[in-house]
């Protein structure tokens, strides 16, 4: 199918003549820069994304409701095996931890010298703290943008939009020129691609109650270890462990295990320290981290403070172990190792989890 646009000068009474294509590396650029050409409600958060098969997505967005998009750029024709091609980054994207989303971003930013972390520019935009539950929840969008497709591809998507509900679609475009000057008009293959503008998600007040993301690992820290020794952990790279400094004597977190559910309050007992100059009291004697009997890992990179673990001492209030977590529709989650929400799951949250586990004001 290839849509023929035509656009007229009403003043000269003339179309606009076709101009020579775009290559693949200038359309990037134009969408990246000009996301509203696609959605003016998507995000870029990742440009030339490797994919565990080592294929590269040309753009990775993301909308509103935390959902990922694939942006497939083909300048010219796109033949069937391009529906396959963008299905197969779908399915590595939906495999994505929210760490590794978080991480794709840091990267990006990198290469355009900002600062920000993806939760800080989802705010800016949107109006609301990511919800770390909501991150790709099986629910990637996926998009071809090309100048037309074969017949065969147009049966393939509309069998699987109108069979299987699967969200892709393809915006079609044509590069045009007029006295010197190019132009560019876009048309969607199907028409509910284009949602409208992105609704304002407002914040109520911060209860006072903390949030901590504690990331388990086969080769990092375990939850086992926080229980018998009374500590919250965060480490890697300054985006884990920096926002452990938030965190003061008396302050009350709220544990989550990241897509496990949440295993305790606590409340904190010391600022965050190195994982190498923790100390903790066990039976009436002063040991070192290194010194005690654990199952994970805290001390690689200890000389290196942006790659370090840090600790924070914690006296728990309540704790489960991670097979008993508390996981339920509606729960709050974020990607930050600790943060002080404002959103009104949070609230729902923490009082959900005062009536479970029976913790008083």
């Amino acid at each position: 199918m290839a849509l023929s646009q035509t656009v007229w000068s009403l003043d000269d009474q003339q179309p606009l003549q076709p101009a020579k294509l775009l290559d693949e590396k200038e359309l990037e650029e134009l969408l990246e820069a000009h996301m509203e050409l696609l959605n003016p409600n998507w995000l870029v958060i990742g440009r030339q994304v490797m994919t565990p098969a080592g294929k590269r997505i040309d753009l990775l967005c993301m909308d509103q409701d935390g959902d990922l998009v694939v942006v497939e750029l083909k300048k010219d024709l796109t033949p069937r095996e391009v529906t396959a091609q963008v299905m197969d980054y779908a399915a590595s994207v939906a495999a994505f931890t929210p760490s590794e989303v978080a991480d794709i971003y840091l990267e990006y930013a990198k290469t355009k010298q900002k600062s920000e972390n993806l939760d800080q520019v989802f705010q800016q935009k949107y109006g609301a703290a990511l919800d770390e539950e909501n991150i790709n929840q099986q629910n990637v969008k996926m998009v071809i943008v090309a100048t037309a497709m074969d017949s065969s591809t147009e049966r393939i998507i509309t069998y699987l939009r109108n069979t299987y509900m699967v969200d892709i679609n393809i915006l079609f475009f044509q590069v045009l020129s007029y006295q010197g000057k190019r132009f560019i008009s876009r048309a969607w293959f199907a028409e509910d691609a284009e949602e409208s503008s992105a609704p304002v998600r407002r914040s109520g007040k911060w209860n006072g109650e903390y949030y901590v993301s504690f990331g388990e690992g086969k080769d990092s820290r375990q939850w086992e270890d926080a229980v018998q020794y009374g500590f919250i952990s965060g480490g890697g790279k300054p985006w884990y462990s920096q926002t452990l400094g938030m965190l003061e004597p008396e302050n009350r977190v709220w544990v989550n295990i990241p897509h496990t559910g949440y295993v305790g309050v606590g409340i904190v007992e010391a600022p965050a320290v190195l994982a190498k100059d923790a100390r903790f009291l066990v039976n009436g004697t002063e040991k070192s981290l290194a010194e005690l009997s654990l199952k994970g890992k805290y001390m690689e990179s200890g000389d290196d403070p942006d790659k370090a673990e840090y600790i924070v001492k914690v006296r728990w209030c309540k704790t489960v172990p991670a097979s008993k977590a508390v996981k339920e529709t509606g729960f709050f989650g974020n990607q930050n190792t600790v943060c002080r929400p404002q959103a009104e799951k949070w609230h729902f949250t923490v009082k959900r989890l005062k009536e479970l586990w029976q913790i008083e004001e």
